[in-house]
This record gives C-alpha cells, structure tokens and sequence, in this order.
C-alpha cells in the first residue's frame, strides 16, 4: 500500500475531502520529523513509538582506495511497534501456501 492508496481508502471510510487527508498526513509526517531532529521521542499509544537511536563512531574503509576512514557517531530514525501493534498483524497476516 503507498500513500496514495492511503489517503484514498480514509478518504473514503471518513468523508473527509482527499486534498484534507494528504495536507493532514504530510503535517503528521512532518511533525515527526522535526520531533526526531530535536531529539524528541514520539509515542502514540497503541501504535508504536518514533524514536532516535545512537550509533557509535567506528572505522569504515573506503573500498576503492583502500583507505581507512572515521564514521562518526550520529543517529538514526528508528520505530517500535507497541505490543498490541505485533500482535494484531501476528494473528492477522496469513502466510499465502503455494
């Protein structure tokens, strides 16, 4: 499912115009991410949680030159379902036999 389809099927369940349900979904986009580039945690209960990880510096090679190089520390985006999340798509999503 893209994000076209999404808009489409709340458009559709809501009633809500579909020029709405984009600009509502890039702001809710949008808010999250400047939430993570503060190093603000998003947790929406019953969903998951939008959080920022560290990743430690460590020593990369540049394969081509064959030169060691520094990648520093930085974070990374990262999500966790909550629990409720895990289990409604374990009992939900049947493996399709072939």
């Amino acid at each position: 499912m893209r994000k076209a389809d999404l808009v489409n099927t709340i458009a559709e369940k809501t009633g809500v115009p579909k020029v709405d349900v984009l600009v509502t979904m890039e702001t809710f986009f949008s808010e999250i991410k400047i939430s993570l580039s503060k190093g603000e945690n998003v947790y929406i209960r019953g969903f998951g949680s939008f959080i920022t990880k560290r990743r430690a510096k460590k020593v990369g090679r540049h394969i081509k030159n064959n030169v060691s190089i520094e990648i520093p520390a930085h974070y990374i985006p990262s999500f966790k379902p909550a629990k409720i999340f895990v289990d409604e798509v374990k009992d939900g999503v049947k493996p399709e036999l072939e």
